[in-house]
Formats: C-alpha cells, structure tokens, sequence
C-alpha cells in the first residue's frame, strides 16, 4: 500500500503552486507533492502524510472523510483517486 499514488485534477494553476510553492513544496523531495502536468498532483504515501500535517488554514491541506480524500485550495475542494503507483 506504501507504492500506492493518489492524483487530482486541480488546474495548472493549482498544480504548479502545490508543487512549487506550499509548505509541503519546501521538504524533501519524497514529501513533495508532484506536478504531473495538465493541471494534475500526485501524492505518494510520504507526501500524503506532509500535508495532512497542514492546518485548515493553509492551502493544500487535505480532508478525509465520508467525502473521500480531498485537496483544499482556498475554497476550492478537489478529490484524490488513488492510482497504481
């Protein structure tokens, strides 16, 4: 399950921020969440555990819940499919 990689679609945008400039965009690269391109993230298993560390307050925070695993940008809320890794 540890290999396991969740990805959103959240616009370019989006992507190249969480990627380049969130707190979590600051760790080690394995804490890192990925720019796939096309306005998509991916999160690995390390990556996922950063940024649930974040609070609400911040963007890129996530939630996980009866909803699913989602991304907060602002008010914006984005789901997290997990893929094969």
């Amino acid at each position: 399950m540890r290999s396991n990689v969740w990805e959103a679609e959240v616009g370019e945008e989006h992507a190249v921020w969480l990627a380049t400039e969130s707190r979590t965009a600051r760790l080690a690269r394995e804490y890192r969440p990925i720019d796939l391109g096309g306005g998509r993230i991916r999160y690995t298993y390390p990556a996922l555990g950063a940024a649930r560390e974040l609070g609400e307050e911040e963007d890129g925070y996530l939630t996980d819940d009866a909803d699913g695993l989602r991304v907060w940008i602002g008010d914006d809320v984005y789901e997290l499919v997990l893929v094969d890794g």
